[in-house]
């Protein structure tokens, strides 16, 4: 089986372009973890061991350890609540609220996004934001994952 050991992130060099070869659709569940199983665009298995506390972004690529075979790795759609919001006061503190339960949080300039949460979405809608619950990529903050990779320090 083939194995995947290295993100690579834009720019890819000349030679790297040309190994490119297939693409997988992953969704942030897949992205985050260190150790998967993967099915290629063109049908094939394959694996992917990376070093832990790593996220896989959309746009990225996974490349075996010699660079002879380099994927693409697409964002899958999924089922996430988007808060669009121009109040950037009121996303802050939207930001706030979401951020003590501990959820990653994709934020942007008019938005913040987490995986779908009818409760948190409830929360927010009584801050006065208008949540959508819709399909799109989930690309979350770098270190909303990170806390787990490296275990939590007791006081």
């Amino acid at each position: 089986m083939i194995i995947f050991t290295k993100i690579i992130t834009k720019p890819l060099t000349e030679r790297q372009l040309q190994s490119v070869n297939d693409s997988t659709i992953l969704n942030i569940d897949s992205r985050i973890k260190s150790r998967i199983k993967i099915v290629l665009k063109s049908g094939q298995e394959a694996g992917v061991i990376l070093p832990r506390g790593l996220l896989i972004r959309g746009g990225d690529y996974l490349a075996t350890e010699d660079d002879s075979m380099i994927i693409e790795v697409l964002a899958a759609n999924e089922t996430v609540s988007t808060a669009y919001c121009n109040d950037k006061l009121l996303l802050a503190r939207a930001c706030y609220h979401l951020g003590n339960r501990h959820v990653p949080l994709q934020i942007a300039a008019d938005f913040v996004r987490y995986q779908h949460d009818h409760v948190l979405d409830e929360m927010l809608t009584q801050l006065g934001i208008k949540v959508v619950v819709e399909q799109a990529p989930f690309e979350p903050e770098a270190g909303a994952y990170q806390s787990s990779a490296i275990g939590h320090h007791h006081h």
